[in-house]
């Protein structure tokens, strides 16, 4: 039984590595922004960019792959959005708000200090992807693929986190069990092929 939970950071990186591929796929094909946050996209890259951090300084050496892909196809996700001509420079002030206070936590605190704050990195990350897909009349932008891959990491880490009884993975894997189900709900009852509206690109900030 050790073995099986054991083995929980291995199945989770095999989730976490290509979980923001889709979503560049689908950006890519179709040029459609609707429903997705830029703010969620930025803050996952820099947040993750946090989680690398934090697992090397735990010795959670597999969930360093996962976290490095994450940075980099989060932060891609991003620059297509720009792109589409979504974001802002309020959006963007907050988000390196964000960065400093991770990097000052990490400085003053060390690990306990960076990781009592990825705590609410999780909420603070998810929260600009659901409430633009669901203030979105139809969020046709938002890949399923991308939040199917990420409920699937983040049960792996929620079931970690409770065998090692670490309560940053635990909430990391409650708030992102939550968001993937909410975001999933969204795109299956809301759907569909759709032109993308001015308002659409404007929520997606």
């Amino acid at each position: 039984m050790e073995y099986l939970f054991d083995s929980l950071p291995f199945v989770a990186t095999a989730f976490g590595i290509p979980q923001y591929l889709p979503q560049i796929r689908k950006l890519r094909r179709t040029r459609d922004p609707a429903g997705v946050s830029w703010s969620w996209a930025a803050l996952a890259g820099v947040n993750n960019a946090a989680w690398f951090a934090y697992f090397a300084a735990s010795g959670y050496w597999t969930a360093l792959v996962p976290s490095t892909a994450a940075t980099l196809l989060a932060t891609t996700v991003a620059v297509l959005l720009t792109g589409l001509g979504c974001g802002s420079a309020r959006a963007a002030a907050a988000v390196c708000a964000w960065a400093a206070l991770l990097a000052g936590a990490a400085a003053v605190a060390g690990t306990r200090g960076l990781g009592t704050l990825l705590v609410a990195a999780a909420a603070v990350q998810v929260l600009p992807s659901v409430v633009t897909a669901y203030r979105t009349r139809r969020p046709t932008g938002v890949s399923a693929g991308t939040w199917l891959l990420t409920l699937g990491e983040v049960c792996c880490w929620a079931t970690y986190g409770l065998y090692r009884g670490d309560p940053r993975l635990i909430a990391l894997g409650a708030t992102g069990i939550t968001a993937s189900l909410l975001m999933l709900a969204r795109i299956r009852y809301t759907g569909g092929p759709a032109v993308p509206s001015a308002a659409s690109r404007v929520a997606a900030g």
